[in-house]
């Protein structure tokens, strides 16, 4: 039984914008897998919902004539990971989304339902995070883009202001070509299970694969946000694509890193997660990238 208080059906982007200011405690309802499941639970019992599902215009990925990579908000993460753009270009992505949930949560769940609910376990956030995407919304004041590294601003907060909805979730041509990508999630469970700790690993290499030009990390659940690892970055960029490399990337990862004690794990063992997990997924992008280590 769900305790709605009201459902608003949106027909258009700014139709759903005018929703959310007629109603500023109005919840966004895209697929439900987060939201409906709390209104369940009775956290959000008794709240307004606006409904964008039926908004087809948010659905989708797409090349812009830049190279941009364009994913509309409403794409499901069962099309993330069979968009052939994805797999060309960001198959790291389509990979992290993949181990969300089991198939009926990926079919219905949406990359901008898990990128607004601003947890650190979620699987996109961290990997997304590593390259560079940048948010768009839309709202009262019109269309704004958010660098992610300025998205998430505080545990299960993100910088939407009132009225403002997430439309489109954008990756630069110049963050993506030439780099390979790897994520890893730890969980309990290897079935439906939220991220003990996630990594993902972005790596461009020299022309002869022997050097790592440049190198992205970011984390999940080591700390409040989705978060970058720049001492590890700056330890292992210009240095050569080699296992000494990869152990002491794992090492300058311990310093950018900030995790908790919490039911799933004590803060040691996320520590210790950390940094063996960015070892093996440096490894393995180096590995896709050509290289041998």
């Amino acid at each position: 039984m769900y305790d709605i208080k009201a459902l608003y059906e949106a027909t258009s982007v700014k139709h759903a914008v005018e929703l959310l200011q007629a109603h500023p405690e109005a919840k966004v309802l895209a697929g439900g897998s987060d939201v409906l499941v709390q209104m369940r639970e009775g956290k959000l019992a008794g709240k307004e919902l606006v409904s964008i599902y039926r908004l087809d215009a948010l659905r989708g990925v797409s090349l812009d004539a830049d190279g941009t990579i364009r994913i509309g908000s409403l794409t499901s993460f069962s099309h993330i990971t069979q968009s052939p753009i994805i797999r060309q270009h960001l198959n790291v992505l389509g990979e992290a989304v993949d181990m969300v949930g089991g198939p009926q949560v990926r079919n219905i769940g949406t990359i901008g339902g898990n990128t607004c609910n601003g947890v650190t376990s979620a699987d996109s956030g961290s990997t997304l995070v590593a390259y560079d995407a940048v948010m768009q919304v839309e709202g009262p004041e019109g269309v704004r883009l958010i660098p992610i590294a300025e998205w998430y601003v505080g545990a299960g907060r993100v910088s939407l202001r009132p009225g403002e909805l997430q439309t489109a979730i954008l990756v630069p041509l110049q963050k993506y070509q030439g780099y390979k990508g790897h994520y890893i999630k730890y969980a309990m469970r290897n079935a439906m299970d939220i991220a003990t700790t996630g990594c993902s690993v972005n790596v461009k290499l020299s022309a002869d694969k022997k050097t790592i030009e440049d190198v992205r990390m970011a984390y999940g659940v080591a700390g409040p946000v989705p978060m970058r690892a720049p001492a590890a970055e700056a330890f292992a960029k210009g240095k050569p694509a080699l296992e000494e490399t990869i152990q002491g990337f794992g090492e300058a990862a311990l310093g950018d890193v900030n995790p908790r004690n919490s039911w799933r794990a004590s803060r040691e063992f996320r520590l210790h997660l950390a940094q063996e997990l960015s070892k093996r997924a440096l490894r393995e992008t180096i590995r896709l990238s050509g290289g041998v280590v």
